[in-house]
């Protein structure tokens, strides 16, 4: 279940019925699943990408970025995975699709931050 123990009782104790509450968590795991995959279909087909991360090092606003692969996995509304570039990789902890051609990552060691990708310089 996707409600901790103290969230599905606070539900309980609002008139939420077990029922419902099980609905909503299973419509929780399904809509992470669904934006772990649209996440990944992103990258998937693409050998580059254009991204607002900070560099250092770097005159440049805008990033480019050759992709090998994005490797998700979820756990109820977790997305947890590896973001690996032609030399470097990362560790992703989130993501969402904010349109059809930019998505946003938030990137773990290395990078802590949210960072935007786009299938364009202009997207972003």
């Amino acid at each position: 279940m996707h409600f901790t123990q103290r969230e599905q009782r606070a539900l309980r104790q609002a008139g939420v019925e077990q029922e419902t509450i099980e609905a909503a968590s299973e419509a929780v795991v399904a809509a992470t699943d669904a934006a772990a995959s649209d996440l990944e279909t992103f990258f998937a087909d693409r050998e580059t990408v254009y991204s607002d991360m900070d560099r250092a090092h770097s005159a440049s606003d805008i990033q480019t970025h050759a992709v090998e692969y994005l490797d998700l996995f979820t756990h109820a509304d977790d997305i947890r995975g590896y973001l690996r570039f032609d030399s470097w990789g990362v560790p992703v902890e989130g993501g969402r699709v904010l349109a059809e051609d930019v998505v946003e990552l938030r990137l773990g060691p290395t990078v802590n931050g949210r960072v935007r990708f786009a299938a364009d310089e202009d997207a972003l």
